[in-house]
């Protein structure tokens, strides 16, 4: 209730002349014909052993489709009520990604690139991809391993980007410590933490190799700042206060590691090549960075424990290999990682309870739920601790603690253009940036503006009664009056006109189900709060929605204008709700 009241000023700001805006036309566009799509997994799913839950009810459903994709639509509830939470999983699990972010990008590298095609690309993926649970997974791992086009080194490298979130595609159902490799060695991320070209020390001259890279792997992408119990809990020494789990010296080791690594595709004994001049691979910036010896550090690498001994030969993968290994054994990062994709899935304030439950399938890499058992057994395995994630009863239920969490603006677009079916004229859904707070979204994939995501998983709005509380919102860090209007006007455009560019707009909805029950203001805000909130719109909202719905008079001169126009105004006014923009 706590989120539900500071968003409740959402629907208040709602006036007549909003209700009268939106009324203004009826055309909705022809919107192109159905994407065929990647085919799916192939597997029987009537044959997919049953979870400890009985088959979803519509609310149910809906629910989990809104944790574990971009949004709920009429083909996967029906999917999922008749088959199970477990039938589902296991489809996606298997799911082949058919088209690639970088794949895209390369199909129009003829054209002045800018970000706005890699919005096309995800944005395309998001609405229209079957491998939803897959392209969610690694939208939560973008927003954890952090890198963006706001950074002035990535600009040039916007294929190197696409081929970044393919990465994450790719290994959101592998290993953690494969993902924490990957990561290290793609060289969007060497320059967007400034570790590809990283030379090793020189005494004579006073370097020191760039340490940004070294202690960023540690606070945000495997064990945070301070040690964690299972449950995610802070440990605490005999005074009472949080352990560090790291210090300056443990960078500067880890430092000495991320030494020697730079563009691959030439030779590692060229100088030109390490430092990115002369002759360069055209694919450089999608190919993992390779060793450069004669630039890596040979001297003591003292971190976490553990020391790799000076050497006179240099081994850089060796000694990478060796510190990713113990930086993934680590105990923190179960609680640290897991925690993070619940609050990106489900919940921002998880229980302990739930956290360690998450973190035992993390480090045991298996997860069973009824007769429904996955995972490899292997330390890090994703796909276990996803499906934790998804099937704990903590997702599965809502306790009446849990406050939710703030949906961010990116799942806002991407579950109404899910729900109602929203197609693209050009096939390219050319829905460019979307940061601007005051006319669009806050928020544009990859583009968030530091290391730290667009917002941290540990933000508490201050002076709040969430403070007051002991609890966090994320997603607040990106809310403030300019952002509440300007989403609410850009709601209001897209629901009446659709999104993107072009005139018309390229991506328009379909509200043929909507329309059908325009004549019952019941019937269709209660279809309109099944695919939004999952039916838990509170009778307050229902009623304002019911009666604004009601005044379009109904049939009128024009039955096809008002149908159409209670169809939408029921969109934006939930679009709009604290029952909506809070998830549950």
């Amino acid at each position: 209730m706590m989120k539900v009241t500071m968003i409740r000023h959402l629907l208040g700001a709602i006036s007549a002349a909003l209700i009268a805006g939106i009324l203004g036309g009826c055309g909705q566009g022809e919107p192109a014909a159905a994407d065929p799509g990647p085919q799916g997994s192939g597997v029987n799913l009537a044959t997919v052993p049953q979870s400890a839950y009985p088959l979803p009810n519509e609310t149910d459903a809906v629910r989990f489709l809104n944790q574990s994709s971009f949004g709920a639509n009429d083909t996967e509830l029906a999917k999922t009520r008749q088959y199970g939470y477990s039938a589902i999983l296991e489809d996606q699990f298997l799911m082949p990604s058919h088209r690639s972010h970088e794949g895209y990008i390369n199909t129009v590298s003829g054209a002045s690139l800018g970000d706005e095609h890699l919005m096309h690309t995800f944005w395309r993926e998001a609405t229209t991809a079957n491998d939803q649970l897959k392209r969610r997974v690694a939208f939560a791992l973008s927003q954890i391993f952090v890198i963006s086009l706001e950074d002035a080194n990535l600009q040039s490298f916007r294929r190197g980007v696409a081929s970044y979130l393919d990465m994450l595609t790719r290994d959101a159902f592998g290993n953690y410590r494969q993902l924490l490799q990957d990561v290290t060695l793609h060289p969007m991320m060497g320059l967007y933490l400034s570790h590809l070209r990283n030379r090793r020390e020189d005494p004579a001259t006073n370097r020191v190799p760039d340490q940004n890279y070294a202690r960023e792997v540690m606070q945000l992408f495997s064990i945070g700042l301070y040690r964690l119990n299972p449950d995610g809990t802070l440990m605490l020494d005999g005074n009472g206060q949080p352990i560090e789990t790291y210090g300056p010296n443990d960078i500067v080791g880890l430092s000495r590691v991320f030494t020697g690594f730079s563009w691959a595709g030439c030779s590692s004994t060229s100088t030109s090549c390490f430092n990115g001049s002369g002759t360069q691979s055209p694919n450089r910036e999608v190919m993992p960075m390779q060793a450069f010896p004669q630039f890596h550090s040979i001297s003591e690498k003292s971190f976490l424990g553990t020391t790799i001994a000076a050497s006179t030969n240099s081994d850089p993968v060796n000694d990478l290999n060796r510190a990713l290994d113990v930086i993934a054994a680590h105990p923190n990062v179960g609680p640290f990682i897991g925690r993070q994709l619940i609050q990106r899935l489900v919940t921002s304030n998880p229980s302990p309870a739930y956290v360690a439950r998450v973190a035992q399938a993390f480090n045991t890499g298996r997860y069973q739920s009824g007769a429904y058992a996955v995972g490899t057994g292997q330390r890090g395995d994703l796909r276990a601790t996803v499906a934790a994630i998804l099937l704990d009863i903590e997702a599965r239920t809502v306790p009446a603690a849990d406050p939710g969490k703030t949906r961010e603006p990116i799942l806002r677009l991407a579950q109404w253009m899910r729900a109602f079916k929203a197609r693209s004229t050009s096939g390219a859904f050319l829905v460019g940036t979307t940061d601007d707070p005051a006319t669009s979204l806050s928020q544009s994939p990859m583009r968030s503006p530091t290391v730290f995501n667009f917002y941290r998983p540990g933000y508490v709005p201050p002076n709040t009664p969430i403070a007051t509380a002991g609890l966090v919102a994320p997603e607040f860090q990106i809310v403030n009056e300019v952002a509440v209007v300007g989403y609410s006007n850009f709601t209001r455009s897209i629901v009446q006109n659709g999104v993107g560019s072009n005139s018309p707009r390229d991506v328009q909805p379909d509200y043929t189900a909507e329309i059908a029950l325009a004549h019952d203001a019941n019937l269709l805000v209660d279809r309109v709060s099944l695919l939004l909130t999952a039916g838990s719109m509170s009778s307050g909202t229902r009623s304002l929605i019911f009666n604004a719905v009601n005044s379009i008079p109904y049939p009128g001169s024009n039955q096809a204008t008002a149908r159409l126009n209670r169809a939408r105004l029921a969109v934006y006014f939930t679009l709009s709700s604290p029952d909506y923009l809070v998830q549950k």
